[in-house]
C-alpha cells in the first residue's frame, strides 16, 4: 500500500533512532532528552498505584477532555481565565499533533526558530505546512525577522519553547517575552508556547510565560515527562475554550481519551505534599551534572568549539569548527558516546550550523567526564580545529 506523500517527505527520528545505539554495553548517552530514571518519584506514587484497583471507576471509559478532578487541579494551578480551557494528551507530543490537525492546512505558514525541536519539524512537516525560519540569538527569536515575517507572510502559528529551548537551551529575556507577546496580538498570529522544561530551572530567575503577556492568542503545552516520568505520557494544553473545543473533537477521533488511571496516579502525585521536594532535587541533581560538564567542555574542548551557558533545561548546544556533524555523531558512537547533529534541527534545505545538542541529565557526574573525553578525541579527528 502507498504511504501518503506527506508521509513520504518525513524521515524517522535521528533521535529515536540513535536511543537504540545509545543502549549498547559501553556507551555514554547524551543524545536523548532523556530525564534521570534514578530519580522518578516512584515511591511518591506507590500508594496511588496501589490503590488503582479498590477504584474500578477509573478503568472505565472517561471523558475526552481528561479526568474532571485533574481538570479542575490545572484550572486552579494555571489561574486559566473563565473562558479558558484545558485537553489533557497522551505526551505534550500528541498536544502538537492536535493541534497540527485541527488548524494547520497545507501550505499554511507556521513559524519556527531556526534551529527548532525535531519532534515539532515532524508534525508540521505532517501536515504539510510551510514551515519559516527565524534566527535564533542569545536571548530568543531575532525580533526584527520575526516582525518582518509576521508583517510580510501573515503566518498562522509561531511555535516556541522559551524556556530551555530545545537543541540550544536559550532562555528568552523578559523583553523579548513581552515583544513576541505583542507581535503575535499586532499581527493576530497565534503562539504555540511549548514548555516542557520550565520547573528545571536551576539558577537565575524565573520569568514570566510569554502566554501571560497574550493569553487570547497563545495555546500553552506542558508536560510531566520531565518532572514526573516520561512513560506515563501526560501532558495538557490550555487556551480560550473556542480554540481548546476542536482539540477535543480530534482527540476523540484519535484515541477517545488518554488513560484515565494514569490522570489519576498524576494528580496523585503533583499534589503530594513531597512533590515540590521531589522537582527541587532534581534541579540540584542537574545543577551539579551541568556544572561538571560545562567545566570539562571548557578545559578540554579544542579551539573554534562553543557553548553557551544554560540557567535550567536539559541540553547544551555545543557549536563546532567545519565539519559533516553527521560523520562527526557516527564517529562519537563508535568511540561510545552518542551525540545528535545540528542538522536533525533545522528545515530541509536550510542552512545549518555545525553542532551538537548534548544532554546532561541522564548521565552520571563520572560518566559525563568520560563522554567528554572521548567526544573531544572525535572533534580532534573530524573538525578542522586549530
Amino acid at each position: 500500500m502507498e504511504l501518503t506523500h506527506a508521509l513520504q517527505q518525513i524521515q524517522p527520528s535521528y533521535i529515536r533512532e540513535i536511543l537504540r545505539d545509545a543502549q549498547a554495553p559501553g556507551v555514554i548517552s547524551l543524545a536523548g532528552g532523556l530525564p534521570d530514571g534514578d530519580h522518578f518519584p516512584i515511591a511518591l506514587m506507590e500508594k496511588s498505584l496501589a490503590s488503582l484497583a479498590q477504584n474500578p471507576a477509573l478503568f472505565q471509559y472517561g471523558q475526552t477532555a481528561g479526568y474532571g478532578p485533574l481538570l479542575d487541579y490545572f484550572r486552579s494551578q494555571f489561574k486559566l481565565p473563565e473562558h479558558h480551557e484545558s485537553l489533557v494528551c497522551t505526551g505534550s507530543q500528541q498536544a502538537l499533533d492536535l493541534i497540527a490537525r485541527a488548524y494547520v492546512n497545507p501550505s499554511d505558514k507556521v513559524v519556527m526558530e531556526a534551529p527548532s525541536y525535531l519532534g515539532a519539524l515532524q508534525v508540521f512537516g505532517l501536515a504539510q505546512a510551510n514551515i519559516v525560519s527565524v534566527s535564533q540569538q542569545a536571548d530568543g527569536p531575532n525580533l526584527a525577522e520575526l516582525e518582518a515575517c509576521f508583517a510580510e507572510q501573515s503566518p498562522k502559528l509561531f511555535y516556541a519553547v522559551p524556556d530551555f529551548h530545545n537543541p540550544t537551551g536559550v532562555t528568552w529575556s523578559l523583553e523579548v517575552r513581552q515583544k513576541v507577546a505583542q507581535l503575535c496580538q499586532q499581527y493576530k498570529v497565534t503562539l504555540i508556547e511549548d514548555v516542557p522544561y520550565r520547573e528545571l530551572r536551576f539558577t537565575g530567575e524565573m520569568l514570566p510565560l510569554v502566554s501571560s503577556f497574550c493569553p487570547d492568542q497563545a495555546l500553552v503545552l506542558r508536560s510531566y515527562s520531565k518532572i514526573a516520568t516520561p512513560g506515563m505520557r501526560m501532558g495538557v494544553v490550555s487556551g480560550k475554550s473556542e480554540w481548546i473545543a476542536p482539540l477535543v473533537k480530534v482527540k476523540q477521533s484519535a484515541d477517545l481519551h488518554s488513560s484515565i488511571p494514569m490522570q489519576a496516579v498524576l494528580l496523585d502525585l503533583i499534589t503530594h505534599p513531597d512533590f515540590p521536594s521531589h522537582i527541587e532535587k532534581l534541579r540540584v541533581l542537574y545543577q551539579e551534572r551541568y556544572l561538571s560538564f560545562a567545566e570539562q567542555l571548557q578545559a578540554k574542548l579544542p579551539q573554534g568549539c562553543h557553548f553557551n551557558p544554560v540557567e535550567g533545561g536539559m541540553f547544551v548546544w555545543l557549536t563546532l569548527p567545519e565539519c559533516d556533524d553527521f560523520a562527526l555523531a557516527k564517529a562519537a558512537l563508535t568511540n561510545k558516546v552518542a551525540v545528535v547533529p545540528s542538522s536533525v534541527f533545522y528545515k530541509k534545505g536550510e542552512r545549518i550550523t555545525p553542532g551538537l545538542r548534548l544532554n546532561f541529565t541522564n548521565a552520571t557526574a563520572e560518566e559525563l567526564v568520560s563522554a567528554v573525553e572521548r567526544l573531544v578525541d572525535v572533534i580532534k579527528q573530524e573538525c578542522k580545529t586549530a
